[in-house]
């Protein structure tokens, strides 16, 4: 079991609680004996994709990039968790397309007005100041998962509350031990 990888793709909008979800599973993965990488968008912008913009053919550009890197990791007995925005639903279904382990797609749900109030470095303010071009979920568009296999709200569920309800997913899969 310990060997089995899979890719984890959070998907939600910019303060949503992906990154910290993914920090939070961590641990509780290695505990059960699982090998763990967390591809965090704003990272894997910094160190791979360093250079880009943020015109959607940059971004999806920066998304293939991290569904390639998840992939390689999953397909090699790797928990490959990814925690970027990743706002296009026909980009999704392609990485998911490509990875040759288990994809396991979860949404981050949460209210546009949440992740405002939440905004710690001010990025929606500056995009509704129009400061900020191609912002998701202000001037571009996010778009919903139409059949995630997990979707927590960080808006009304504790970060217990949404990482076990992942946990009893991986569980029900076979991914993680019972």
């Amino acid at each position: 079991m310990t060997d089995k990888g899979f890719t984890l793709w959070f998907t939600g909008l910019s303060g949503s609680g992906k990154s910290t979800l993914a920090q939070y599973l961590t641990p509780k993965l290695l505990e059960l004996g699982k090998r763990v990488e967390v591809l965090d968008g704003d990272e894997v912008r910094e160190n791979l994709s360093k250079g880009l913009g943020f015109s959607k053919e940059d971004r999806d550009t920066n998304i293939r990039r991290i569904g390639y890197v998840a992939n390689m990791l999953s397909r090699n007995g790797v928990v490959s968790i990814t925690a970027a925005i990743s706002p296009y639903s026909a980009l999704r279904r392609e990485i998911r397309d490509l990875t040759q382990a288990s994809f396991v797609e979860v949404y981050v749900e949460c209210p546009l007005e949440v992740v405002e109030e939440r905004d710690t470095k001010g990025l929606y303010k500056k995009a509704r100041q129009g400061i900020i071009k191609n912002f998701t979920g202000i001037s571009d568009p996010y778009e919903v998962p139409e059949r995630a296999e997990v979707t927590v709200n960080t808006a009304e569920e504790s970060i217990e509350e949404s990482a076990e309800k992942i946990l009893a997913y991986l569980r029900s899969e076979g991914l993680v031990p019972a």
